[in-house]
């Protein structure tokens, strides 16, 4: 039976919106009044008519007050012990686009989702911190996979392992095993094998990873796991729940850990009608309800204007356990023709009042918060919209309408992320944009300490 909805008591919910002012970056961006801006790091980043060596702002991952933030071209790390003031600490160059990031301690894990050497602005090169990659998993093609740093020294990391993967890393998922003293790593390579002529196309399948947190230069591929279809990004939930979930295709499947972490028991696949890019799947904290989002138009294209079907912009919300639709949450402010627009990345407040609410970052609609305690009623708790990016000379983004058709910036935020207080948006095309959530009243926050977004470490009893 599933629990009992339970009324919102969050006030200053999504009516009243605060003008723009004339300040710089995230600060002027139209917005509901429960959302302030802090501070940011601007970094701007090639974000259309892309050159030959782009420079795209993508995931991040935290541990205590740092920030590990993804880059198509490395990683950066920040320091955000002053919301009001992050700071730059160092930039390690790994030129293997993607750039998703894990961080546990003193190790980062980046994805390299491209097999190196490929020409084209999507290509990756032949080298990560300096030291030459090593061949692929695939005689003939270049490299593609995970590296492994040690960030002991945060303004000189050194790369401690490379581990090359048959169809790369488009994603990764911390699965952290103190009781073997070793993280896993549950590997995604999204929709396709990008030039690998073995295996086949797609990639029905995600790889476990294993790296020794005492000996992080032997980290290892350990086995793949039969998935069905692609994994785009696997939500995990620890503690009472022991629940993987693979987005990818035309929906998701779930996975029981409870037995084995490198070994997962499939449970079932669900269709979500209309999809056909399954993205992202998280979990509300006690495990009863998933998440789940895709990307329709790879997130270059406008998916959210005003004639777009309902589909292309909401959130998908079902059972666990049985894989019943519970509700759907609609991005209610359309998005223009020029504005490439998905619901993105999202990861779910740890709240002591059971409440479900879950913070995103949706490309150029913005920053969203949405309470979904109640799946067949959620409701919009706050919001930032920037307006349109400038768009670039020669972008060749949102062009779904041919030559002649209306083309946008690639920018936006990648993710948009709650952690320890405050709302962290790794921006495309700006750097890092914080925020913080006011006047919320009833939602206790628990802090974590460390987040890898996609990995829920403990349940929580509603």
């Amino acid at each position: 039976m599933r629990r009992l909805a339970r009324l919102l008591v969050f006030s200053a919910i999504a009516a009243l919106v605060v003008p723009s002012v004339a300040q710089a970056g995230h600060t002027t961006d139209p917005r509901t009044s429960n959302i302030n801006p802090l501070g940011h790091i601007f970094e701007p980043a090639i974000t259309g008519g892309l050159g030959g060596d782009p420079n795209i702002h993508t995931d991040i991952a935290f541990w205590g007050d740092r920030a590990i933030q993804g880059n198509w071209d490395g990683f950066r790390i920040r320091d955000i012990s002053d919301p009001d003031n992050p700071t730059p600490v160092s930039w390690t160059r790994c030129p293997g686009n993607q750039g998703d990031v894990l961080v546990w301690d003193n190790i980062v894990v980046r994805s390299w989702n491209t097999p190196a050497g490929t020409p084209g602005v999507f290509g990756a090169g032949t080298t990560c911190d300096g030291v030459p990659v090593p061949p692929g998993a695939v005689p003939g093609v270049g490299f593609e996979g995970l590296h492994v740093f040690d960030i002991s020294n945060e303004a000189n990391p050194v790369l401690k392992a490379q581990i090359p993967l048959a169809c790369g890393s488009h994603t990764a998922t911390a699965v952290p095993d103190p009781d073997n003293n070793r993280l896993l790593v549950y590997n995604s390579s999204s929709a396709h094998s990008n030039t690998n002529p073995n295996p086949p196309a797609t990639c029905d399948w995600f790889d476990i990873v294993e790296v020794p947190l005492d000996a992080p230069e032997n980290s290892r591929f350990l086995r793949a796991e039969p998935s069905m279809h692609t994994c785009h990004d696997i939500g995990v939930i620890l503690g009472d729940v022991m629940r993987a979930a693979c987005a990818g295709g035309e929906g998701f499947r779930v996975f029981d850990l409870s037995d084995s972490l490198t070994d997962p028991e499939l449970m079932h696949h669900v269709t979500v009608p209309t999809v056909t890019i399954g993205h992202s799947a998280g979990f509300s904290w006690d495990g009863e309800t998933i998440v789940f989002g895709h990307e329709p138009g790879g997130g270059l294209e406008p998916e959210c204007t005003a004639e777009d079907a309902d589909e292309k912009k909401s959130f998908f919300f079902y059972d666990t356990e049985t894989g019943e639709e519970l509700g759907r949450w609609t991005l209610p402010r359309p998005q223009g023709a020029h504005e490439n627009c998905t619901l993105h990345n999202y990861n779910m407040m740890p709240l002591k009042s059971g409440r479900d609410v879950l913070v995103s970052g949706n490309y150029q609609a913005g920053i969203w918060v949405v309470d979904f305690t109640n799946p067949a009623n959620a409701k919009t708790v706050a919001w930032s919209d920037p307006p349109p990016a400038p768009v670039p000379p020669g972008s060749p983004f949102c062009g779904s309408n041919g030559p002649a058709g209306p083309r946008c910036a690639l920018a936006g935020a990648w993710s948009g992320y709650w952690y320890d207080g405050f709302i962290y948006e790794s921006n495309i095309g700006e750097g890092l944009n914080i925020f913080e959530l006011t006047n919320m009243r009833g939602g206790k926050r628990i802090s974590l300490g460390h987040l890898n977004p996609q990995t829920q470490e403990f349940s929580l009893k509603h």
